[in-house]
């Protein structure tokens, strides 16, 4: 009965994934975190929004923190996406979504070539975040 009813909550659990989605947002544009926080929370996942790549790395090694997904913004004028990116994908097995007002093919591919999970264009739309 007890693996039964565990199997029951774990079902549970899945039927709601996405919600609940830990996610630290990086940008240096207060306006774009506001809007970007608003939606993640419309989405009912957790959205923690810092300014700074530095900061961010911060958070992220003093494991403080769980995280699902980072999603920051390419162009920061402390520490770029990629360099972001990079530091992740080196330290932790964490996904990153890259995020940019350029749409340019190279910039996109640059990304992806260096692992990044996903690239989402400014202005970011609802039906991407759920995506």
């Amino acid at each position: 009965m007890g693996g039964d009813r565990r199997q029951m909550m774990e079902d549970a659990a899945e039927d709601k994934f996405p919600e609940g989605l830990r996610v630290l947002v990086v940008d240096d544009d207060r306006v774009c975190l506001m809007v970007l926080e608003a939606l993640l929370r419309r989405c009912k996942y957790q959205p923690t929004t810092v300014m700074d790549g530095k900061t961010a790395l911060r958070m992220l090694m003093a494991g403080k923190q769980q995280f699902d997904l980072v999603i920051t913004d390419v162009r920061k004028p402390d520490m770029d996406g990629f360099k972001l990116l990079e530091l992740i994908r080196l330290e932790m097995d964490l996904p990153v979504t890259m995020l940019s007002v350029d749409c340019d093919k190279k910039v996109v591919m640059k990304g992806i070539d260096h692992g990044a999970s996903d690239f989402m264009v400014k202005p970011v739309r609802i039906h991407e975040l759920k995506n």
